[in-house]
């Protein structure tokens, strides 16, 4: 019995070890960035990008003051966006096809310079991960305004579910506030360590790794990466970056599988709780879900395809680098 109570508690420690790094390894790209985009704010930053946004929203048919809600999900993340939206709704009323093509472009570009920085440690060079998913946003919107205003779907007036709480705006609040989001990160993390450790002692990674397999096969991505993949499509790229991040830097996955990864998480992650969310501002399920993962897995395929075609020197040099220690040490 006691031998048994110390390998339970060995265990554990190395869970909480384990999660322990990867938390750190978020916390020491995020604090930064968090503390910049604070500043970023307060300057007026965000204000002066979504003028030069204006026009963009207008040409995928969305009105220019939409402009500050993309702008504030791509410096902050996608609850930033929603809380301006909120406040925008009463007196810029949009059809259910509108919101649907804002909440598409804020669902592939949001938190970059959280997201990006988390790709660039994993390998991937940070301007093609800005490139790709702020390009792919811009494409996406444009697709899919020539289908909804060619087939006249979806022109009905958006119903907003969802009315954000005031907040409070003092530094010491959002001090706190900082502070909560990144113990929870910790918890998830912590959670999601032993989580994936007691699947693959059953077998059900397994399991789910072969039926994915063929899909994530065609895209490019090792079985190596495969679960990582699978973590960050349902809980979010920091999670699944997380994870990626380590192993590639214990040299477990290809700097190539690392790219092909994290471009599809770029543009497809987090597909249960980001797609609730837009739903609440009256975004159509068969865009921002349905249609979004076909957008993805084309777009992937399609990259795969040209990237086979360019040499391994140019990949290296231009797209992604190996981040192995062992590489490094």
């Amino acid at each position: 019995m006691i031998s048994l109570f110390k390998e339970l508690v060995n265990y554990l420690t190395g869970i909480f070890k384990t999660s322990t790094n990867l938390s750190l390894t978020l916390f020491k790209l995020m604090i930064p960035i968090i503390v910049v985009i604070k500043i970023m704010e307060y300057f007026g930053i965000v204000l002066l990008l979504s003028e030069w946004l204006t026009p963009l929203m207008e040409l995928v048919g969305l009105p220019g003051a939409m402009g500050l809600v993309w702008a504030t999900t791509l410096v902050t993340n996608l609850y930033g966006g929603l809380v301006v939206y909120a406040s925008l709704a009463a007196d810029i009323p949009m059809t259910v096809a509108q919101v649907t093509i804002l909440s598409s472009m804020m669902l592939i570009a949001h938190a970059l310079p959280i997201e990006a920085r988390i790709a660039q440690k994993a390998g991937v060079n940070i301007i093609v991960t800005l490139l790709l998913r702020v390009g792919m946003a811009v494409v996406i919107a444009i697709i899919y305004n020539r289908i909804y205003l060619s087939t006249n779907w979806l022109q009905q007036p958006a119903e907003l579910l969802w009315t954000p709480e005031l907040v409070d705006h003092s530094l010491i609040s959002w001090i706190q506030n900082q502070l909560v989001n990144l113990l929870l990160i910790f918890c998830i993390v912590l959670a999601l360590v032993l989580l994936l450790d007691m699947l693959k002692r059953l077998g059900i990674i397994q399991r789910v790794n072969n039926l994915l397999r063929p899909v994530l096969h065609l895209l490019g991505i090792g079985r190596e990466a495969e679960t990582i993949t699978l973590v960050g499509i349902t809980l979010g790229l920091s999670y699944g970056g997380a994870l990626l991040i380590n192993e590639a830097q214990a040299g477990h996955i290809k700097p190539r599988d690392v790219l092909f990864s994290m471009s599809l998480l770029g543009l497809s992650h987090s597909l249960i709780e980001d797609t609730l969310l837009m739903m609440l501002i009256g975004a159509d399920l068969t865009g921002i879900l349905a249609g979004r993962i076909i957008f993805t897995l084309v777009i992937i395929y399609l990259m795969v395809k040209i990237i086979d075609r360019c040499s391994p020197k140019s990949v290296d040099r231009y797209l992604v680098k190996s981040v192995s220690k062992k590489v490094l040490a």
